[in-house]
């Protein structure tokens, strides 16, 4: 029997009984099962050894009372929705039951209607609102079919991308599987047409053109003003972090900050050496590798080593944009559980800093230890259950408890990430040397080829940005939900990187990322 014509048992228990067979009869005809009883103990005994959905309770009772037997009911049936009805209002009854798990109350007299509604609200109300949520969707699905139609501009594709964010988030509370497969596959949809507006945008935006905050604008977008504004920031790179992993952990943060949400577009690869380095110096990568040769680390077999000198970039662009802090600026790397709860220790003494940087690593690192370890992949096999995993991670970290104690000194906060990630479900062939990089999102090395269906070829790295320090240097990005595999052992390796989170492409879920500035309630 599904859920919508699932029949609802309900024990309804009330010494008077005999005076609520109109009632009773009202529930039934709307598809309850009621079952009455006279008295408290044989109420407890009937819901051990029954099962029942609802209890209608009266509170004065000979015997056994109804707060007592509210008592008994939970302690046999702790879940059970129990709705007390009483004569009294007086505020210590009600403290008293709420403090004893009641879910709901009514008045007396009550009428059927009332007590319809009232089992409707703790019956049916999934149903109810699964049922709005699909209508909703079915409208939205057109809204932004229509949007994807009619020549989106990069501010429709931020739209689109928020719009298809929420509904993660909303789809993940009233799991259906039919609803679940039409939003991948309008995901999957969209992120075909946004591929090819990239393509053909993005280097009128690398020239000059109007067009999107990028990452090369985060610091003086959104950090610079805040700066002009408040007495002391704290700026938080969150790394790799999703718009749909950021709405997940939003309402966490509501009661200490008011939020006032942004988004720009993460520019290519969305990569941590790219992307990164490109908000703390506000120069895309060709930039960085002319004017600081020393500072651009592309070719090294340690990731860690291409993002050593965010300090000093992050020092540069403040003294380039004009703004001289007293005391200096603060910058503090976090890779791991010690470091993070050494910043929660000291986040007390932030007050005193006109701005403090902090970039934590571990969304990352949960991505990547996701793929390699088959217990996080069993805990978290699909999106949806990453969101919820990382929700439970940032509830439980020291970094919600330095945020908290930020919002207690005052202190204005600056939180985004330097780009997305995106779920690998299809391989596509990447043909190149030894040489090549090892990514699965991007490469880069001399004369690469791919599949142009599944990725884009760079033939000239400098329209986009990039640094060209060979005569046949090129990069391929990958679409979509693909990754790269070399056609040597495909089938092993397509094996091995299927489900895994990569990035370093092209899609929504990469590119347009989060910035949010949280200022102290």
């Amino acid at each position: 029997m599904t859920e919508k014509t699932k029949q609802h048992k309900i024990l309804w228990v009330d010494d008077e009984i005999e005076l609520l067979r109109a009632h009773i009869l009202f529930l039934n005809e709307r598809g309850y099962q009621v079952t009455p009883v006279g008295n408290g103990e044989d109420a407890v005994g009937m819901i051990r050894d029954g099962r029942f959905d609802l209890v209608l309770l009266d509170e004065f009772m000979p015997g056994m009372s109804g707060l007592e037997t509210l008592e008994a009911i939970k302690e046999n049936r702790p879940n059970l929705p129990v709705i007390m009805i009483t004569k009294s209002e007086e505020e210590s009854l009600v403290d008293e039951a709420i403090g004893r798990r009641m879910d709901d109350f009514l008045i007396k007299p009550v009428n059927p209607v009332q007590v319809l509604s009232a089992c409707r609200r703790l019956l049916d109300r999934h149903s109810i609102q699964s049922l709005q949520l699909t209508r909703d969707y079915v409208e939205d699905f057109r809204k932004n079919a229509m949007m994807r139609s009619d020549r989106p501009t990069w501010q429709d594709w931020i739209q689109i991308h928020t719009n298809l964010s929420e509904w993660d988030v909303l789809i993940d509370q009233f799991p259906e599987e039919g609803l679940r497969q039409t939003h991948n596959d309008q995901r999957r949809e969209s992120n075909v047409e946004f591929a090819k507006f990239i393509e053909k945008n993005y280097p009128g935006w690398i020239a000059g053109e109007e067009g999107p905050v990028l990452s090369t604008n985060v610091v003086s977008r959104f950090l610079v003003p805040e700066l002009e504004r408040s007495p002391s920031v704290c700026f938080i790179i969150l790394d790799c972090m999703r718009v749909d992993q950021w709405l997940t952990i939003e309402p966490l943060l509501e009661p200490y900050f008011a939020m006032e949400r942004h988004n720009y577009y993460a520019i290519l690869p969305t990569a941590t050496p790219y992307a990164r380095n490109a908000i703390f110096a506000g120069l895309l990568p060709i930039q960085i590798h002319k004017k600081f040769p020393k500072y651009w680390q592309e070719v090294t077999g340690d990731e860690r080593s291409k993002n050593r000198h965010e300090r000093q970039l992050m020092d540069k662009q403040l003294e380039q944009l004009g703004i001289n802090l007293s005391p200096q600026p603060k910058y503090v790397k976090i890779y791991n559980v010690e470091e993070a709860n050494n910043v929660r220790r000291l986040a007390r003494g932030y007050a005193s800093q006109r701005l403090v940087s902090l970039v934590f690593n571990f969304m990352d690192m949960l991505a990547h230890g996701r793929s390699e370890s088959e217990l996080l992949q069993e805990i978290a096999p699909d999106e949806s259950a990453f969101r919820s995993l990382t929700k439970s991670w940032f509830a439980h970290s020291s970094l919600f408890d330095t945020l908290k104690l930020l919002a207690v000194q005052g202190i204005t906060v600056v939180i985004t990430t330097d780009h997305g990630s995106v779920l690998g479900t299809r391989a596509t062939v990447a043909y190149g040397d030894r040489q090549t990089s090892t990514n699965l999102r991007y490469k880069f090395g001399n004369n690469l080829n791919c599949d142009t269906r599944h990725a884009l070829v760079v033939r000239n790295p400098e329209v986009f940005g990039l640094p060209s320090d060979s005569l046949n240097k090129n990069y391929i990005l990958a679409e979509e939900d693909f990754y790269f595999v070399y056609p040597t052992k495909y089938h092993e390796y397509e094996r091995q990187y299927k489900g895994s989170f990569q990035h370093g492409g092209i899609s929504l879920e990469e590119m347009i990322v989060p910035c949010t500035v949280l200022t102290a309630k």
